[in-house]
């Protein structure tokens, strides 16, 4: 047996895993989408982070605007902008938006956590709907829909995220899919709600729901204030704290588009990868975290070299595709970016380690300011 058979088989029982996680969490999607929802609202408060946000919150404000159905108000902080952020916002006369200025993160925060802890001290809503700039609404009953479904699955004591919409396109999408595929490939969501155990968590900072009393009792951004990866950090700590937490297909209600260029995808996820991956900011790149790194993306890349040498080897590669097929699916990728699987996972492992990169030296940064 040479050693590429003996990789093709470890590869193979990988993909085994992933398509029995993969086939549980679609077959949950599913069942939750055939689910009667309550009609009978509470007030919304929709809490928006912007920081040179003109061109989003130009598609973003109109879809929320345009809902039906819901006793809502807007609030959208604007970051301190170095763009028309604010100009843009003032060209919005509706009562229900609410326009915060802010002056930056004080020392000890940052931006995003401490802009969203701004905008939670304005709200009157009953629900928080947590929206990224970057975000549309889908239609003008979105917000029915969503909070309908965060009702359906606890109201009180429970948050609710999930996976949007992408419609990032070009060389970008090949990161961006990256996205769900963390999440719906190793992490069965069905169980996510069923256990107190924080590692079985997964929140969206792009798309998420809790409500008010509890995030007031809680405090979830001021926990997580000095916090890169805050969403994930904001869903383990809410799993502490008793919060029951659920991951919903939200491909129907909510669309994204996170970066306009493959250069903006990868300095955007450049701040965080690492992090993901276990990483953290100051710490150095050892040779340890490297092998980490690189045996932790292995069985992905590896599909796409043992389809040249290992007899067998389009089985590996064709199950990958297959997991990607489906994965992007959820998200509403281009087919051809799940043909493309291998090249996206070499990226991705590519990534994480010009993350730890960025992070050993203390260089990591978005839009004009220091993050980690």
């Amino acid at each position: 047996m040479t050693v590429a058979d003996v990789l093709l088989a470890v590869v193979l029982l990988i993909h085994a895993g992933v398509l029995a996680v993969l086939a549980v969490n679609l077959l949950a999607f599913a069942r939750d989408r055939r689910r009667p929802l309550p009609t009978d609202l509470p007030s919304i408060s929709v809490l928006v982070p912007a920081r040179n946000e003109e061109d989003t919150l130009r598609l973003l404000l109109p879809t929320l605007l345009a809902q039906r159905g819901v006793d809502l108000q807007i609030v959208v902080v604007d970051d301190a902008s170095e763009d028309a952020t604010w100009d843009v916002l003032q060209s919005h006369a509706d009562p229900r938006l609410l326009p915060v200025r802010g002056d930056g993160p004080p020392e000890g925060w940052v931006g995003k956590p401490h802009a969203l802890y701004q905008a939670a001290k304005r709200a009157t809503g009953d629900v928080f709907v947590f929206l990224d700039a970057d975000a549309q609404l889908r239609d003008d009953r979105a917000l029915v829909r969503l909070v309908g479904r965060w009702i359906d699955g606890g109201g009180s004591g429970t948050a609710m995220t999930g996976v949007p919409r992408y419609l990032d396109r070009g060389a970008a999408a090949l990161l961006t899919s990256l996205v769900p595929f963390a999440v719906l490939a190793a992490l069965p969501i069905p169980l996510v709600p069923r256990t107190a155990s924080p590692a079985l968590s997964a929140l969206n900072g792009q798309i998420w729901l809790l409500g008010a009393d509890d995030y007031r009792r809680l405090a979830p951004h001021e926990a997580v204030k000095n916090e890169v990866l805050e969403d994930v950090k904001i869903g383990r700590y809410l799993k502490r704290s008793g919060t029951r937490l659920f991951f919903r297909d939200l491909s129907g209600e909510v669309a994204v588009r996170m970066y306009r260029d493959f250069g903006e995808a990868w300095r955007g996820f450049q701040k965080n990868a690492a992090l993901l991956a276990g990483g953290a900011p100051g710490r150095p790149v050892t040779a340890a975290f490297v092998g980490f790194l690189l045996l932790y993306s292995v069985s992905w890349v590896a599909p796409g070299v043992l389809w040249a040498l290992a007899p067998g080897g389009w089985i590996a590669l064709g199950t990958l595709v297959l997991i990607k097929l489906a994965i992007d699916w959820t998200g509403r990728f281009p087919v051809w970016v799940s043909l493309l699987a291998p090249v996206t996972l070499a990226l991705g492992a590519g990534l994480m380690l010009d993350s730890a990169r960025v992070h050993a030296t203390g260089a990591v940064s978005w839009k004009g300011r220091t993050v980690g």
